[in-house]
């Protein structure tokens, strides 16, 4: 497994990681037994970094992946989030960036993961009600104390960012980014981490598994998984962006990888300062996604994807409520 360094002030990760989301909540019924043992098997694997929040369960988590690394701890780089506030029923409380709650948050974390110290902490969402300034303000005060080591962001807009980083350095930017969600490239936020030397994150990389070409129908979403809810997996939207799925499938097999390798290889190629974190909870599926590191595509491959699937060619927005990003 090689690596890649998050930022200017150097947090070397594995060149993916994994998004632990989905152990706990959203992608339908999961086993707590089986998603530890993907972790560990990512950690055999080489795989270093890992990415939780406070709200994935919600609070389930963060208890399931500090269970998972309390006797490996020094061989993982631990990314989680604050932000998104809900309670323990589920119910969305809002958005909160007031120090106050930054505090309150990074503490709740610490302990549900029972760990000293947070390598990588994450604004789940940009608080509009709050300047920047005393968000991140607070967020400096952590690394102060010792309770964190880098500082990040998650789907915040340019300008955000350079007031946020002129405040204290902000390591990585997290924001969905795929072959069929590519915005960051024309909204300016690609470049304006790139400026500032701040290394950039990208989860969904396979399209919340859309990708992979394992959804062939609406029926195939379990019934309580949430991309039922996504606009991109409704009715027409569905249908046209299974089309740019079989494109996908049909240069997979030509390349002799399977769709989701060929995803996940194009966001690896993308640049050394971006880090995918494909999400899983089998171990099967960890391994498939850890096999794309062998993966190279030279620009004769790069090319004919960027041609059947251009920025902006899913149908339907990423988020049924797309106001709480890139703000």
């Amino acid at each position: 497994m090689k690596h890649r360094t998050l930022g200017a002030h150097g947090l070397r990760v594995s060149e993916i990681g994994l998004g632990c989301m989905g152990m706990s909540e959203f992608y339908g019924p999961s086993s707590e037994d089986e998603s530890i043992a993907t972790i560990h098997r990512a950690l055999e694997l080489g795989i270093d970094f890992l990415d939780t929040a406070d709200i994935y369960g919600p609070f389930k988590n963060e208890k399931l992946v500090g269970r998972a690394i309390r006797d490996r701890r020094d061989r993982v780089v631990l990314a989680t989030k604050f932000g998104n506030v809900r309670n323990a029923q589920g119910q969305s409380l809002g958005i909160r960036g007031d120090p106050d709650y930054v505090r309150q948050a990074c503490d709740a974390s610490l302990e549900r993961l029972g760990v000293d110290h947070i390598d990588l902490y994450y604004q789940h969402r940009v608080d509009t009600k709050v300047p920047i300034e005393e968000t991140v303000g607070a967020m400096a005060e952590l690394v102060r104390a010792g309770k964190v080591r880098h500082l990040g962001l998650s789907e915040a807009a340019p300008e955000t960012i350079r007031r946020a980083h002129a405040t204290h350095p902000i390591t990585a930017l997290q924001t969905e980014y795929s072959l069929w969600t590519r915005d960051v490239e024309e909204n300016g936020v690609l470049s304006t981490v790139r400026e500032l030397g701040i290394g950039f994150v990208a989860y969904s990389p396979l399209g919340r598994g859309f990708l992979t070409g394992r959804f062939k129908t609406f029926e195939d979403l379990p019934a309580d998984d949430f991309r039922r809810r996504n606009p991109r997996f409704q009715g027409e939207n569905f249908d046209h962006n299974l089309e740019l799925v079989r494109e996908v499938e049909q240069m997979a097999q030509e390349k002799g990888v399977t769709p989701g390798q060929l995803a996940l290889a194009w966001v690896l190629a993308r640049g050394n300062d971006i880090v995918p974190i494909p999400g899983t909870k089998h171990v099967a599926y960890l391994e498939e996604n850890v096999a794309v590191t062998a993966v190279k595509l030279s620009e004769a491959d790069l090319g004919p994807l960027d041609a059947v699937i251009p920025v902006g060619a899913a149908s339907g927005t990423r988020y049924t409520d797309m106001s709480l990003v890139h703000r």
